[in-house]
């Protein structure tokens, strides 16, 4: 199980942290991914880190404004995004890759 948390409505150029709790599974054996859904648009990948060796990949969009992390004794994978923009908004969600889902937060970004 993946539980999100974190969303919510900020001004352009904020900040938010997003959390994604886990259990019911070995943390070491996946890696955690974020992803985004946008009204209208596909889901796109957000970043991911693998817990077992910590390399991490962003996406273009978010590069050098997101920062991924993990604490791997809490079971918790974090999302921190600064410099946040209108396009920024969507419900994010977390992906334990290949095999679970969180149900998703929403994080609005006003102009």
């Amino acid at each position: 199980q993946l539980v999100e948390s974190g969303g919510g409505l900020v001004q352009a150029g904020g900040s938010l942290r997003l959390s994604c709790a886990g259990s019911g599974f070995r943390w070491a054996d996946f890696a955690i991914a974020w992803f985004r859904q946008a009204p209208g648009k596909e889901r796109e990948g957000v970043s991911c880190i693998n817990n077992s060796g910590g390399s991490t990949y962003y996406a273009d969009s978010v590069k050098g404004r997101f920062t991924i992390s993990s604490d791997s004794g809490k079971n918790t994978v974090y999302l921190q995004m600064n410099a946040l923009k209108p396009e920024d908004t969507a419900v994010y969600y977390c992906n334990a890759v290949g095999r679970y889902w969180g149900q998703g937060t929403q994080v609005t970004v006003s102009s």
